[in-house]
């Protein structure tokens, strides 16, 4: 069962730009349809990353900053503090639980996501990587671990969404990304759902990006998917 969140927030924009000028003006062509960016590496390593999160926040804009921390535990824990008090909501560690653990207890005014497997990855992919487990197997032991490390969610797909609400009730928040606002299969993400089944399988909220950044009317876009977000939870 998803968090008592007001569903408006539910839908996370992803800024996926190459500065912050052309994600201000994205943001400032989505108006009041989104309250929640995303910024991700790209962006933040533009220069102007901390600059544009003090800009969302002065502009009543919830942030997720979507750096996925991976390093030892001590520089992840300073890397982490210096986001407290920046303005930014959530921040994501990409590792083991002695790096969770350390951003975690580093978060002050930040809430900590762990990311369990990549959406761009399938089960191929991790046979690459020397996974000897499916993809499920992996992002529940994933969430598991990252309860028992202290972090307040997940970053994982919908499609495992569900398992994970099983295993660990509502003791996580639950990110998607790699959502569609309809089945479409034709680029990177290879374990992509629709906005109904996110939500349907237990996700809290939604990470959305080309089907608004890439549309002809991004208000619109984001609308529309809002429109998807209310049907789907009342």
């Amino acid at each position: 069962m998803q968090r008592p969140i007001n569903n408006h927030e539910r839908l996370i924009v992803a800024l996926d730009l190459p500065d912050a000028d052309k994600a201000r003006d994205l943001v400032l062509k989505i108006g009041d349809q989104a309250e929640f960016y995303k910024i991700g590496l790209e962006l933040f390593m533009s220069g102007s990353g901390f600059d544009l999160l003090a800009w969302l926040k002065a502009n009543n804009k919830q942030v997720f900053v979507d750096l996925k921390f991976f390093d030892i535990p001590a520089t992840v824990a300073r890397a982490v503090a210096r986001l407290n008090g920046s303005g930014a909501r959530f921040v994501t560690v990409h590792g083991n639980d002695s790096m969770m653990q350390a951003a975690a207890e580093a978060a002050d005014d930040v809430d900590i996501l762990a990311v369990t497997v990549l959406t761009s990855l399938d089960r191929g992919d991790l046979d690459d990587l020397g996974f000897q487990c499916d993809v499920e197997q992996l992002v529940l032991s994933r969430a598991k671990r990252a309860v028992e490390n202290g972090c307040a969610g997940v970053v994982a797909s919908g499609q495992e969404a569900a398992a994970i609400r099983n295993a660990v009730g509502d003791k996580l928040l639950i990110v998607s990304p790699g959502i569609r606002p309809v089945d479409n299969r034709e680029d990177d993400q290879k374990r992509m759902v629709t906005v109904p089944q996110a939500f349907s399988n237990g996700a809290d909220y939604i990470v959305v990006g080309r089907p608004i950044r890439d549309a002809e009317n991004p208000a619109q876009a984001a609308a529309e998917i809002q429109t998807q977000i209310e049907n789907a939870l009342s």
